[in-house]
């Protein structure tokens, strides 16, 4: 296992120093200001499921004041003992530009304890934004990839969540939000990534192609770009716009740390400033032998468990690696293989070179 991680990260170093820039369309690299989607929220029930419904006193409110809505009243102190239905919360993401009448997929997740929404079907729900306006509403048979099974002696086995469920295309937009992509003389582009460098070559790109002056950079995120006013000339000059060709600049020296996995990813640009590390190994065992006392014939006494206890450490010997000045990518990743260290141990040896002011890189942990 240790060897086939060696050789996939050499194979990873290889391929990360061999490659060249390669430029990036600007659509890939940047969004336009202003142009974002919406998230919208909404509270409803779930009808309709096999005996898996929840038993929250919300869930009893809610199904009564829907039933008062048509008309029908159930007494106040009966319960009425839902099994099929469920409380959920729906949450959607409006797109850019969303028109009424179009459809977009929502996500449906269970507020109470129901057991599972397989099968269920989720009743008329306003779907509302940050300002409280409907914007979108809801309804559909979910589709849910999770289930669940309980056997009568109280043992359960779940695959997936089958307490969250979605429907495609299960909500239509009701109101569109307003943007200013049609307003001013300019749009602006936010780079995904902000970097002073791509932001200077992408102004570049786009005055060798429209003219001096067209493009300015404000600042390392968002770069100013003169446009029409006219609606259908301003689609059409974002349509070239973004098609263009652009090398981002070289990416900060980071090293990404993942403690729960054991992932680690160097940067391309990480070096080490001369340094000799060496790891070991202290390993503690604790072993319990308990010993049967009996005592001899005639003598009255009992026979009694004696703890016996036995504690063993252990250190594997560990052998020093020295990075030589500005040790590159390639070289940290053949010396830490050399000596067979496992990806805890190189996180420990990275965060020692850190603080000795050895690791020229940001170290990141996740």
């Amino acid at each position: 296992m240790r060897s086939s991680l060696s050789r996939f990260l050499l194979l990873l170093v290889a391929a990360l120093l061999s490659a060249q820039a390669v430029a990036d369309r600007i659509k890939d690299m940047a969004t336009v200001a202003g142009v974002r989607s919406n998230q919208l929220v909404g509270y409803g029930l779930v009808v309709g499921l096999d005996g898996t419904g929840d038993k929250a006193p919300f869930t009893n409110q809610t199904f009564r004041n829907m039933m008062e809505r048509f008309g029908i009243t159930i007494p106040q102190g009966v319960d009425p003992k839902l099994k099929n239905v469920a409380a959920v919360s729906v949450h959607a993401e409006l797109p850019p530009f969303a028109k009424p009448g179009q459809r977009i997929d929502i996500t449906v997740s269970s507020l109470g304890n129901a057991k599972s929404l397989r099968g269920g079907s989720l009743l008329m729900t306003m779907l509302k934004g940050a300002d409280g306006e409907v914007y979108a509403v809801a309804q559909g048979n979910l589709i849910v990839g999770g289930f669940g099974a309980q056997g009568s002696d109280g043992s359960r086995i779940t695959v997936n969540v089958p307490s969250v469920g979605r429907i495609p295309n299960g909500a239509t937009v009701e109101r569109s939000v307003p943007t200013n992509f049609h307003q001013g003389d300019s749009i602006t582009l936010l780079l995904n990534n902000p970097d002073f460098t791509t932001a200077k070559r992408m102004v570049e790109t786009v005055n060798n192609l429209l003219g001096p002056d067209m493009a300015e950079a404000l600042d390392a995120t968002a770069v100013r770009v003169r446009a029409p006013r006219d609606a259908s000339q301003r689609v059409s000059f974002l349509s070239v716009l973004e098609n263009l060709e652009v090398e981002p600049g070289e990416e900060a020296a980071r090293v990404v740390i993942n403690s729960r996995t054991g992932t680690i990813v160097v940067g391309q640009n990480v070096k080490v400033l001369p340094a000799a590390v060496t790891h070991g190994k202290l390993t503690v065992t604790i072993s319990e032998n308990p010993q049967v006392s009996q005592p001899g014939p005639f003598t009255g006494g009992e026979t009694a468990v004696v703890p016996g206890s036995t504690v063993e450490i252990a250190e594997d010997a560990a052998r020093m690696f020295q990075f030589g000045p500005a040790t590159t990518l390639n070289e940290i990743v053949r010396a830490v293989n050399q000596v067979g260290a496992a990806p805890g141990d190189v996180m420990a040896v990275l965060e020692a070179l850190k603080q000795a002011g050895a690791l020229r890189a940001e170290l990141i942990v996740i």
